[in-house]
């Protein structure tokens, strides 16, 4: 019984089983035949799509240029200014620099003995005070100095020695003349 029982059922599967295979076999002919429609319409619609996509593409690539330039521009700026401000430091410490070098400088100059210039400005204009004094005590002695040449060199020496022991005399009468000088050693 049980060998009629396994025979009928064994046929009754083997039905089946052929049914199956035939529903699987019509379901991916069908579905062949979806992919074949779809692959169909891409083509027909498939221009198209590409020239939206391009389309597209264009103004997203016109939108990201723009916003590298305006990036750029600010990166730009913004290091402008920071190499304005460093700038302005290095010049101000490149002044300090050079102050302390000509403080040094003129400190050692001094040690030695090395006149600056603002000296040699104090004796000049000593010498001109000076100058003007000898005149006057000539003028005064109605004497007329000329300009020093090679002839008159020794006259003016003469004269000058004359002054000099006239200004000796009236020191009153300069003035000017004897104001930086010390009184003298006794």
């Amino acid at each position: 019984m049980l060998k009629k029982a396994k025979a009928a059922m064994g046929a009754k599967t083997s039905g089946q089983a052929q049914g199956l295979s035939k529903s699987v076999l019509a379901s991916s002919h069908q579905i062949w035949l979806a992919g074949l429609g779809a692959f169909s319409k891409a083509q027909e619609g498939g221009a198209k799509v590409f020239d939206t996509l391009v389309k597209q593409g264009e103004v997203l690539e016109a939108r990201t240029r723009k916003a590298a330039a305006e990036t750029a521009d600010a990166a730009r700026g913004a290091a402008m200014s920071k190499a304005k401000e460093m700038q302005a430091v290095a010049g101000g410490t490149w002044d300090k620099l050079e102050q302390v070098f000509e403080d040094r400088v003129s400190r050692a100059l001094g040690k030695l003995g090395v006149h600056t210039s603002a000296d040699v400005e104090r004796l000049s204009a000593r010498v001109n005070e000076l100058s003007e004094a000898v005149n006057a005590l000539l003028k005064a002695q109605g004497i007329q100095r000329k300009a020093p040449d090679k002839a008159g060199r020794a006259a003016a020496k003469t004269a000058s020695d004359k002054a000099g022991a006239a200004g000796k005399a009236a020191p009153a009468a300069t003035g000017t003349a004897k104001k930086a000088e010390k009184p003298a050693e006794k």
